[in-house]
């Protein structure tokens, strides 16, 4: 059976995708920072068919925590199948620009507290010679835009350690996947002023995230359509792009 880690597992879509593999009777470790959402979380893989869930509590940004949760993960399961990276917040961008402590705390929590885990879980990894280690970036990551550009660069950073980390990876067995979500109706999303004809649930984004492991790639947009749109973006000239205020 299928040994799945999951780190920021009370997320929309962690949880959508975890209820895919649930339903053929996998096994999960479970890591997040809300201890009751958690303990629900696990209830509901086990309700579904889960074999068995394990859990562990852990503010991701307590970066010097993350060792013992791995350890413990990988002496129960001894080898794992996928580890997917899924945690994160939706910065205040105007917070972010009045506050440097609010701006490192974001960064941290978006990118250095992923980088951490990715290095940690390479290791692990490596070891065994096998495995997916997947993580949730966004479109965001593809190019600073005014908005967000907080959020943006702390997600470029783990797209780009990303694709060194693959390269390294493919030479021990090892596949790296960076998942770039568009719009997703999530509680994280409530409240912002999305166009709906962009926005997706999360059980459409686990159906993407899930045939990119099976299928092995590099990297997916989820939906399809955001690769050609942030194409698009990507090449409006900086002069012209600058004066849009997207």
């Amino acid at each position: 059976m299928k040994k799945i880690l999951i780190i920021g597992a009370t997320s929309a879509m962690a949880r959508a995708y975890a209820k895919i593999w649930a339903k053929q009777n996998a096994s999960f470790y479970l890591v997040a920072r809300n201890a009751e959402k958690l303990q629900q979380t696990a209830n509901d893989l086990k309700i579904l068919g889960a074999s068995e869930v394990h859990t562990a509590t852990l503010d991701l940004n307590d970066i010097d925590r993350h060792d013992e949760i791995l350890s413990n993960c990988f002496d129960s399961f001894k080898a794992v199948e996928v580890a997917l990276i899924a945690h994160g917040t939706l910065p205040n961008q105007k917070d972010c620009e009045n506050d440097v402590n609010v701006a490192l705390e974001e960064f941290k929590s978006n990118g250095l507290s992923t980088i951490a885990l990715l290095t940690n879980l390479a290791n692990r990894f490596e070891q065994q010679h096998f495995g997916t280690i997947a993580v949730i970036t966004s479109v965001a990551g593809d190019r600073g835009r005014p908005s967000n550009y907080l959020y943006g660069s702390a997600k470029a950073a783990v797209t780009t350690f990303c694709e060194g980390l693959r390269a390294r990876m493919f030479k021990v067995g090892v596949h790296v996947l960076d998942i770039k979500p568009g719009f997703v109706d999530t509680p994280m999303t409530q409240g912002l002023d999305l166009p709906k004809a962009l926005l997706v649930t999360p059980d459409v984004v686990a159906k993407y995230i899930d045939a990119a492991i099976n299928k092995k790639k590099n990297s997916v947009y989820t939906p399809w359509f955001w690769f050609f749109i942030m194409t698009l973006i990507k090449c409006i000239p900086t002069p012209i792009f600058k004066r849009l205020g997207l």
